[in-house]
């Protein structure tokens, strides 16, 4: 396979971000120091003064990286707990067996079976934040998409859709809206009667763009993207795992804490702490239910938990940047600069020139959580100086997030599943860049709508 050399000539995430933080010091060596005046954490427009300040040490971009980490210590641990018991989760079979069983049933509609399979990866990415627990599943929808003359296209479409539609539209997820909104000092929760509503609009768009595909592939087999590529190895469908009473157990404790986190957070105003003690109770009766072993348990906790290290130390390197620039007091003289073009626009246009402002950072933060953290404290005064909500600067966040991770070659985990599914990048961008112009048409709209109704 040559996807490692190809995905090679990208830099990995990690380096970008430490380059960012070398930059960021740079940055505060050649802007003006200054600050706004606050009341609280909101930005009084029009404060903007220059500020006296001593030039940050040459070591700081080192002596920043753990005080970044350590900024970002509870998100950081709280993304370990998530993974550990995701894992414990998934070692019981239930996730396994609820999805065969969706595919066993509905392969023979393919209507039913896009619509059922990206609505499903959509929600679980808009409210848990699911994404790297899919990639389990690619080998075997390929498989199964290659059997019922569709192609790998269309399996990493099923996935990558639900996921990209999934955060750019998250309701509740805890990796992005949630630490967005904590960030930008916005009500946890609020403002998802919209966002659920996006989430079926853009569902409905990703599934006519894949069905439009199937069908075309399926009257001329030659038109499919990897029409060249050999699927006779390695995609065998590996045994059903079938539904037992435990397992449906299982999903029904699992079920229940997505209702309980939904209404903690939004009635008792849950927040970390809490939200990790639900989901460390959801692990452990999912393993008495699921009949495992205490040593499996750990094991699989262990594994879940490793998986998402990258992730953790992409949420403490992007927290430093904040770090450095806040330290440099140049951080609100980027905010000032930001501001200027955009109070110049309508209020309208000033959300759109967010959208494209996170549009660019994700091609150098992919991470959700890392790119909240980078740019939410300049977005969200921001807002305050062009007379936007803050609620709509989330949004704008969200859009530029999620729809952008559906094409960045930064984003190890798109890298990842498309190596799998033995897609070669270049024919992934011919598939999804149509699709990616209606989504942001999409998103245009739906902020040009935030405005006007005041969300």
């Amino acid at each position: 396979m040559t996807f490692g050399s190809r995905s090679s000539k990208f830099p990995d995430s990690l380096v970008l971000l430490f380059a960012l933080i070398v930059l960021a010091q740079v940055t505060t060596y050649v802007l003006p120091t200054g600050e706004f005046d606050r009341v609280g954490r909101q930005v009084i427009p029009g404060t903007y003064h220059l500020v006296e300040a001593d030039r940050l040490p040459l070591h700081t971009f080192l002596t920043a990286i753990p005080a970044g980490l350590a900024a970002a210590q509870d998100i950081i641990f709280f993304v370990f707990v998530i993974g550990g018991v995701i894992a414990v989760v998934r070692a019981t079979g239930a996730i396994d067996a609820l999805i065969g069983a969706a595919i066993q049933h509905l392969s023979h509609r393919p209507v039913t079976l896009l619509s059922g399979m990206v609505l499903l990866f959509a929600v679980g990415s808009s409210t848990i934040g699911m994404a790297e627990e899919y990639m389990p599943f690619v080998v075997i929808l390929v498989t199964m998409c290659v059997a019922i003359r569709m192609d790998a296209v269309v399996a990493v479409g099923i996935i990558y859709i639900g996921a990209g539609v999934g955060y750019a539209c998250a309701a509740l997820n805890p990796f992005t809206v949630l630490i967005a909104q904590q960030i930008a000092g916005v009500e946890l929760m609020s403002g998802q009667w919209f966002r659920w509503a996006l989430l079926l609009v853009c569902v409905t768009i990703g599934v006519d763009h894949l069905l439009r595909y199937v069908r075309k592939i399926r009257q001329d087999p030659s038109e499919s993207l990897v029409a060249d590529v050999d699927y006779s190895d390695g995609f065998e469908l590996p045994a059903r795992v079938s539904f037992t009473p435990r397992r449906v157990g299982v999903l029904l404790v699992f079920g229940l804490a997505v209702v309980g986190f939904v209404y903690g957070v939004g009635v008792w105003e849950w927040y970390l702490t809490e939200l990790l003690a639900v989901f460390l109770g959801v692990g452990l009766l999912a393993a008495i239910i699921g009949g495992l072993q205490a040593n499996q348990v750990a094991v699989e906790f262990c594994r879940g938990a490793s998986d998402l290290t990258k992730t953790a130390l992409l949420i403490g390197f992007a927290r430093t940047i904040e770090v450095v620039l806040s330290d440099g007091y140049v951080i609100d003289t980027i905010i000032n600069a930001l501001a200027q073009p955009l109070q110049q626009l309508p209020r309208g246009l000033a959300a759109v020139g967010m959208l494209g402002v996170q549009t660019v950072c994700n091609f150098f933060v992919p991470s959700g959580s890392g790119q909240a953290y980078v740019t939410m404290p300049i977005m969200a005064p921001l807002s305050d100086l062009t007379e936007l909500s803050r609620q709509t600067a989330v949004l704008a966040y969200q859009f530029g997030d999620g729809f952008t991770n559906m094409i960045v070659p930064t984003n190890a985990l798109l890298m990842g599943i498309l190596a799998l599914a033995r897609i070669p990048y270049q024919r992934w961008l011919r598939f999804v860049w149509p699709l990616l112009v209606k989504f942001y048409l999409v998103a245009i709209v739906a902020l040009l709508a935030a405005v006007g109704f005041g969300y």
